[in-house]
Protein backbone atom coordinates (compact mmCIF):
# COMPACT_ATOMS: atom_id res chain seq x y z
CA UNK A 1 0.00 0.00 0.00
CA UNK A 2 1.03 3.45 -0.64
CA UNK A 3 0.28 6.57 1.29
CA UNK A 4 -1.69 7.74 -1.56
CA UNK A 5 -3.98 5.27 -1.20
CA UNK A 6 -5.04 6.57 2.00
CA UNK A 7 -5.82 9.59 0.89
CA UNK A 8 -9.09 10.89 -1.08
CA UNK A 9 -11.15 14.22 -1.78
CA UNK A 10 -13.68 15.68 0.68
CA UNK A 11 -15.78 18.38 0.14
CA UNK A 12 -15.69 20.54 3.34
CA UNK A 13 -19.74 20.79 3.34
CA UNK A 14 -19.69 17.15 4.35
CA UNK A 15 -17.25 17.44 7.56
CA UNK A 16 -20.21 17.67 10.37
CA UNK A 17 -19.83 20.57 12.37
CA UNK A 18 -22.48 19.88 15.02
CA UNK A 19 -24.34 16.89 15.79
CA UNK A 20 -27.64 15.90 14.84
CA UNK A 21 -30.58 16.60 17.59
CA UNK A 22 -31.13 12.97 17.74
CA UNK A 23 -27.57 10.92 18.45
CA UNK A 24 -28.96 7.52 16.34
CA UNK A 25 -30.47 9.68 13.76
CA UNK A 26 -27.43 9.26 12.26
CA UNK A 27 -27.03 7.33 8.76
CA UNK A 28 -25.36 4.21 9.28
CA UNK A 29 -23.38 2.61 5.55
CA UNK A 30 -23.85 -1.32 6.46
CA UNK A 31 -20.66 -2.91 4.89
CA UNK A 32 -20.93 -6.77 4.41
CA UNK A 33 -17.45 -8.23 3.58
CA UNK A 34 -19.10 -11.24 2.52
CA UNK A 35 -20.78 -9.81 -0.15
CA UNK A 36 -18.64 -6.75 -0.98
CA UNK A 37 -22.36 -5.18 -0.65
CA UNK A 38 -22.98 -1.63 0.52
CA UNK A 39 -26.50 -0.89 2.57
CA UNK A 40 -27.84 2.56 3.86
CA UNK A 41 -29.17 2.68 6.93
CA UNK A 42 -30.64 4.53 9.96
CA UNK A 43 -27.85 4.05 12.87
CA UNK A 44 -31.11 3.63 15.06
CA UNK A 45 -31.66 0.46 12.74
CA UNK A 46 -28.46 -1.37 14.18
CA UNK A 47 -30.22 -3.51 16.84
CA UNK A 48 -31.41 -5.68 13.63
CA UNK A 49 -27.98 -6.82 12.44
CA UNK A 50 -27.72 -8.14 16.06
CA UNK A 51 -28.20 -12.05 17.20
CA UNK A 52 -28.20 -13.56 20.67
CA UNK A 53 -25.29 -14.38 22.33
CA UNK A 54 -23.97 -11.56 20.47
CA UNK A 55 -21.35 -9.19 22.96
CA UNK A 56 -21.05 -5.25 22.05
CA UNK A 57 -17.49 -3.82 23.36
CA UNK A 58 -17.59 -0.01 24.12
CA UNK A 59 -15.07 2.47 25.08
CA UNK A 60 -15.80 4.12 28.29
CA UNK A 61 -13.57 7.12 28.35
CA UNK A 62 -14.54 10.17 29.63
CA UNK A 63 -13.32 13.46 27.60
CA UNK A 64 -12.26 15.97 30.19
CA UNK A 65 -12.32 19.83 29.61
CA UNK A 66 -8.58 20.03 28.44
CA UNK A 67 -8.76 23.39 26.32
CA UNK A 68 -6.93 26.32 28.47
CA UNK A 69 -6.60 29.60 27.55
CA UNK A 70 -4.19 31.90 29.32
CA UNK A 71 -1.51 34.77 28.34
CA UNK A 72 2.26 35.35 27.99
CA UNK A 73 3.29 36.84 31.35
CA UNK A 74 4.81 39.62 29.82
CA UNK A 75 2.81 40.11 26.70
CA UNK A 76 -0.57 39.33 27.42
CA UNK A 77 -0.06 37.43 23.70
CA UNK A 78 -2.72 34.57 24.13
CA UNK A 79 -1.65 31.32 24.89
CA UNK A 80 -3.65 28.23 23.95
CA UNK A 81 -3.14 24.84 26.18
CA UNK A 82 -4.42 21.37 25.67
CA UNK A 83 -3.30 19.33 28.84
CA UNK A 84 -2.63 15.85 27.64
CA UNK A 85 -1.88 14.09 30.37
CA UNK A 86 0.24 14.45 34.10
CA UNK A 87 4.38 14.11 32.84
CA UNK A 88 5.79 10.85 34.81
CA UNK A 89 8.72 9.13 34.75
CA UNK A 90 9.22 7.43 31.47
CA UNK A 91 9.10 3.43 31.19
CA UNK A 92 10.61 3.63 27.33
CA UNK A 93 11.96 6.22 25.39
CA UNK A 94 15.42 8.31 25.77
CA UNK A 95 17.62 7.48 28.73
CA UNK A 96 18.57 10.88 29.27
CA UNK A 97 14.90 11.13 30.84
CA UNK A 98 14.80 8.46 33.07
CA UNK A 99 15.07 9.44 36.85
CA UNK A 100 16.29 7.64 39.62
CA UNK A 101 13.45 7.13 42.13
CA UNK A 102 14.29 9.92 44.28
CA UNK A 103 14.20 12.12 41.66
CA UNK A 104 11.19 10.42 40.58
CA UNK A 105 8.93 11.10 43.99
CA UNK A 106 10.24 14.74 43.98
CA UNK A 107 8.69 15.20 40.64
CA UNK A 108 6.17 13.54 41.48
CA UNK A 109 5.28 16.56 43.95
CA UNK A 110 5.34 18.87 40.98
CA UNK A 111 1.98 19.53 38.92
CA UNK A 112 3.89 18.77 35.45
CA UNK A 113 1.81 17.99 32.44
CA UNK A 114 2.70 16.59 29.10
CA UNK A 115 0.45 19.51 26.54
CA UNK A 116 0.11 20.89 23.21
CA UNK A 117 0.83 24.85 22.91
CA UNK A 118 -0.01 27.23 20.49
CA UNK A 119 1.97 29.25 19.82
CA UNK A 120 4.99 27.77 20.71
CA UNK A 121 6.86 29.49 23.39
CA UNK A 122 10.81 29.06 24.18
CA UNK A 123 12.12 27.44 27.88
CA UNK A 124 11.47 29.03 30.74
CA UNK A 125 8.59 31.57 29.56
CA UNK A 126 5.25 31.63 31.65
CA UNK A 127 1.64 31.41 31.03
CA UNK A 128 -0.76 33.07 33.54
CA UNK A 129 -4.38 32.80 33.55
CA UNK A 130 -7.56 34.81 34.66
CA UNK A 131 -7.90 32.70 38.57
CA UNK A 132 -5.56 34.98 41.00
CA UNK A 133 -1.81 33.65 41.26
CA UNK A 134 -2.71 30.52 39.07
CA UNK A 135 0.19 30.27 36.51
CA UNK A 136 2.44 27.77 34.48
CA UNK A 137 5.60 28.02 32.77
CA UNK A 138 7.24 26.00 29.69
CA UNK A 139 9.57 23.68 30.92
CA UNK A 140 11.39 21.82 27.56
CA UNK A 141 10.51 18.80 25.58
CA UNK A 142 10.31 15.17 26.45
CA UNK A 143 11.52 12.24 24.42
CA UNK A 144 8.87 12.56 22.35
CA UNK A 145 9.09 16.19 21.62
CA UNK A 146 5.72 16.74 23.86
CA UNK A 147 5.95 20.01 25.41
CA UNK A 148 6.25 19.86 29.43
CA UNK A 149 4.59 22.50 31.43
CA UNK A 150 4.69 22.87 35.41
CA UNK A 151 1.80 24.71 36.61
CA UNK A 152 1.85 26.82 40.09
CA UNK A 153 -0.88 28.43 42.48
CA UNK A 154 -3.90 25.94 40.96
CA UNK A 155 -4.40 23.20 43.22
CA UNK A 156 -5.27 19.81 41.33
CA UNK A 157 -4.70 20.56 37.84
CA UNK A 158 -7.55 18.32 36.63
CA UNK A 159 -10.00 20.49 38.73
CA UNK A 160 -8.82 23.81 37.03
CA UNK A 161 -9.32 22.21 33.67
CA UNK A 162 -12.65 21.95 35.17
CA UNK A 163 -13.17 25.27 35.98
CA UNK A 164 -11.10 26.59 33.46
CA UNK A 165 -11.60 24.49 30.61
CA UNK A 166 -13.71 24.00 27.64
CA UNK A 167 -14.18 20.55 25.55
CA UNK A 168 -11.04 19.66 23.00
CA UNK A 169 -12.93 19.85 20.11
CA UNK A 170 -11.05 17.97 16.86
CA UNK A 171 -8.96 21.10 14.56
CA UNK A 172 -11.49 20.69 11.76
CA UNK A 173 -14.93 21.09 13.42
CA UNK A 174 -14.38 25.22 12.90
CA UNK A 175 -15.91 27.00 15.98
CA UNK A 176 -15.60 27.23 19.60
CA UNK A 177 -17.07 24.97 21.86
CA UNK A 178 -20.17 26.00 22.90
CA UNK A 179 -21.74 24.02 26.26
CA UNK A 180 -23.60 22.16 24.72
CA UNK A 181 -20.60 20.17 23.37
CA UNK A 182 -20.35 19.33 27.25
CA UNK A 183 -22.92 16.59 26.33
CA UNK A 184 -22.63 15.54 23.15
CA UNK A 185 -19.23 15.81 22.41
CA UNK A 186 -19.34 12.35 25.14
CA UNK A 187 -20.66 9.02 24.79
CA UNK A 188 -23.75 8.01 27.48
CA UNK A 189 -21.50 5.42 28.77
CA UNK A 190 -18.12 7.55 29.89
CA UNK A 191 -17.50 6.77 32.58
CA UNK A 192 -13.25 6.78 33.07
CA UNK A 193 -12.01 10.66 32.46
CA UNK A 194 -8.73 11.35 30.58
CA UNK A 195 -9.37 11.37 27.13
CA UNK A 196 -8.76 14.65 24.91
CA UNK A 197 -10.82 13.26 22.59
CA UNK A 198 -14.05 11.23 22.00
CA UNK A 199 -14.54 7.53 20.83
CA UNK A 200 -16.72 9.11 17.98
CA UNK A 201 -18.48 5.94 17.30
CA UNK A 202 -20.23 5.27 20.19
CA UNK A 203 -21.57 8.89 20.31
CA UNK A 204 -24.65 7.50 18.21
CA UNK A 205 -25.33 5.07 21.09
CA UNK A 206 -28.52 6.13 23.08
CA UNK A 207 -30.04 4.48 26.32
CA UNK A 208 -33.02 3.22 24.49
CA UNK A 209 -30.70 1.62 21.72
CA UNK A 210 -28.60 0.12 23.91
CA UNK A 211 -31.62 -1.46 25.80
CA UNK A 212 -33.03 -2.80 22.57
CA UNK A 213 -29.98 -4.65 21.90
CA UNK A 214 -29.37 -5.81 25.52
CA UNK A 215 -33.50 -7.57 25.02
CA UNK A 216 -32.07 -9.23 21.96
CA UNK A 217 -29.50 -11.07 24.21
CA UNK A 218 -26.68 -9.42 23.72
CA UNK A 219 -23.83 -8.62 26.38
CA UNK A 220 -22.56 -5.51 26.19
CA UNK A 221 -18.98 -4.91 28.15
CA UNK A 222 -16.61 -2.20 28.66
CA UNK A 223 -12.75 -1.53 28.02
CA UNK A 224 -11.00 1.90 28.31
CA UNK A 225 -8.82 3.35 25.69
CA UNK A 226 -8.10 7.40 26.36
CA UNK A 227 -7.65 8.48 23.51
CA UNK A 228 -4.50 10.95 22.95
CA UNK A 229 -3.64 14.19 20.47
CA UNK A 230 -1.67 11.52 18.50
CA UNK A 231 -5.42 10.05 17.04
CA UNK A 232 -5.57 13.04 14.13
CA UNK A 233 -2.24 13.30 13.13
CA UNK A 234 -1.54 12.14 9.75
CA UNK A 235 0.80 9.57 8.32
CA UNK A 236 3.85 11.34 6.24
CA UNK A 237 5.76 8.48 5.79
CA UNK A 238 3.87 4.78 6.27
CA UNK A 239 7.27 2.90 6.51
CA UNK A 240 8.53 5.26 9.30
CA UNK A 241 5.32 6.55 11.17
CA UNK A 242 5.42 5.98 14.77
CA UNK A 243 2.39 5.19 16.51
CA UNK A 244 1.65 7.40 19.38
CA UNK A 245 0.88 5.25 22.78
CA UNK A 246 -2.35 5.92 24.32
CA UNK A 247 -3.25 4.37 28.04
CA UNK A 248 -5.84 1.12 28.33
CA UNK A 249 -7.61 -1.16 30.32
CA UNK A 250 -8.98 -4.39 29.89
CA UNK A 251 -10.46 -5.96 33.17
CA UNK A 252 -10.07 -9.96 34.19
CA UNK A 253 -14.07 -10.00 33.70
CA UNK A 254 -14.55 -8.69 30.34
CA UNK A 255 -11.40 -10.84 29.26
CA UNK A 256 -12.84 -13.94 30.40
CA UNK A 257 -16.26 -13.27 28.97
CA UNK A 258 -14.91 -12.20 25.34
CA UNK A 259 -13.12 -15.75 25.43
CA UNK A 260 -15.64 -17.90 27.00
CA UNK A 261 -17.78 -15.87 23.84
CA UNK A 262 -15.15 -16.94 20.94
CA UNK A 263 -14.99 -20.42 22.47
CA UNK A 264 -19.00 -20.69 21.71
CA UNK A 265 -18.21 -18.85 18.09
CA UNK A 266 -20.51 -16.03 19.03
CA UNK A 267 -19.73 -12.49 17.56
CA UNK A 268 -18.03 -10.06 18.64
CA UNK A 269 -18.64 -5.98 18.02
CA UNK A 270 -15.87 -3.95 18.74
CA UNK A 271 -17.62 -0.16 18.90
CA UNK A 272 -14.66 2.17 17.49
CA UNK A 273 -11.36 1.73 15.90
CA UNK A 274 -10.17 2.41 19.87
CA UNK A 275 -12.04 -0.91 21.55
CA UNK A 276 -10.58 -2.68 18.43
CA UNK A 277 -7.25 -2.10 19.19
CA UNK A 278 -7.23 -2.38 22.95
CA UNK A 279 -8.95 -5.77 22.01
CA UNK A 280 -6.16 -6.77 19.49
CA UNK A 281 -3.36 -5.76 21.78
CA UNK A 282 -4.58 -7.91 24.84
CA UNK A 283 -4.43 -10.76 22.62
CA UNK A 284 -2.20 -13.80 23.75
CA UNK A 285 -1.70 -17.16 22.14
CA UNK A 286 -5.60 -16.73 20.53
CA UNK A 287 -6.88 -15.57 24.03
CA UNK A 288 -7.42 -11.98 25.09
CA UNK A 289 -5.28 -11.58 28.88
CA UNK A 290 -6.46 -8.81 31.00
CA UNK A 291 -4.26 -6.18 31.68
CA UNK A 292 -3.34 -2.04 31.77
CA UNK A 293 -0.55 -0.08 30.66
CA UNK A 294 0.05 2.22 27.43
CA UNK A 295 -0.21 0.73 23.76
CA UNK A 296 0.91 1.83 20.62
CA UNK A 297 -0.13 -0.67 18.63
CA UNK A 298 0.12 0.09 14.70
CA UNK A 299 -2.34 -2.08 12.74
CA UNK A 300 -1.75 -1.97 8.35
CA UNK A 301 -2.42 -4.80 6.33
CA UNK A 302 -1.68 -7.27 6.48
CA UNK A 303 -3.25 -8.14 9.95
CA UNK A 304 -4.76 -11.06 11.30
CA UNK A 305 -7.43 -9.64 13.77
CA UNK A 306 -8.33 -12.88 16.10
CA UNK A 307 -10.40 -10.53 18.97
CA UNK A 308 -13.00 -9.14 17.02
CA UNK A 309 -16.19 -9.85 14.27
CA UNK A 310 -18.10 -6.78 13.65
CA UNK A 311 -16.59 -3.21 13.75
CA UNK A 312 -18.79 0.01 14.37
CA UNK A 313 -16.69 2.96 12.98
CA UNK A 314 -17.10 6.39 12.10
CA UNK A 315 -14.97 7.94 8.76
CA UNK A 316 -11.73 8.85 9.04
CA UNK A 317 -9.61 11.52 8.13
CA UNK A 318 -7.14 10.97 5.15
CA UNK A 319 -3.91 9.48 5.51
CA UNK A 320 -4.20 8.78 9.10
CA UNK A 321 -3.54 5.34 11.49
CA UNK A 322 -7.47 5.29 11.95
CA UNK A 323 -8.37 4.89 8.15
CA UNK A 324 -5.35 2.69 7.71
CA UNK A 325 -6.84 0.35 10.87
CA UNK A 326 -10.29 0.55 9.03
CA UNK A 327 -8.72 -0.56 5.34
CA UNK A 328 -6.92 -3.45 7.62
CA UNK A 329 -10.11 -4.92 8.60
CA UNK A 330 -12.05 -4.58 5.60
CA UNK A 331 -10.09 -4.82 2.62
CA UNK A 332 -8.40 -1.55 0.95
CA UNK A 333 -10.44 -1.93 -2.02
CA UNK A 334 -13.99 -2.20 -0.58
CA UNK A 335 -12.82 0.64 1.87
CA UNK A 336 -12.38 3.01 -1.15
CA UNK A 337 -15.90 1.45 -2.14
CA UNK A 338 -17.40 2.34 0.47
CA UNK A 339 -16.07 6.02 1.12
CA UNK A 340 -16.76 6.63 -2.20
CA UNK A 341 -20.18 5.66 -1.76
CA UNK A 342 -20.49 7.82 1.34
CA UNK A 343 -19.12 10.88 -0.28
CA UNK A 344 -21.50 10.55 -3.25
CA UNK A 345 -24.39 9.71 -1.30
CA UNK A 346 -23.42 13.28 1.43
CA UNK A 347 -23.12 11.04 4.39
CA UNK A 348 -21.59 13.62 6.79
CA UNK A 349 -17.76 13.14 7.60
CA UNK A 350 -15.81 12.59 11.76
CA UNK A 351 -16.72 13.07 14.79
CA UNK A 352 -19.93 14.44 14.57
CA UNK A 353 -20.67 12.46 11.52
CA UNK A 354 -22.56 9.13 10.37
CA UNK A 355 -21.26 5.36 10.90
CA UNK A 356 -20.24 2.48 9.64
CA UNK A 357 -20.98 -1.03 10.13
CA UNK A 358 -18.94 -3.29 8.58
CA UNK A 359 -19.92 -6.95 9.01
Amino acid sequence: MKLSDLDYPLPKKLIAQRPLARRDASRLLVVDRSSDSLVDRSFSDIPDYFNEGDVLVLNDTKVFPARIIGKKKKTDGKIDLLLLRPYSKPVLGDPDEMMSAAEAEEFATRKIWRCLIQPSLKEGQEIVFDEENAEAVFLKRDHEGIPLVEFKNVGDVTAFAHRRGTMPLPPYIKREADRTDEETYQTIFAEKEGAVAAPTAGLHFTKELLDKIRKKGVEILMVTLHVGEGTFKPIEDLEKHKMHSEIFELSQTAAEKINQARKDKRKIWAVGTTTLRVLETCVQDKKLVAGQGETDLFIQEPFEFEAADHLVTNFHLPKTTLLLLVSAFMGEDLRKKAYQHAIAQKYRFYSYGDAMLIL
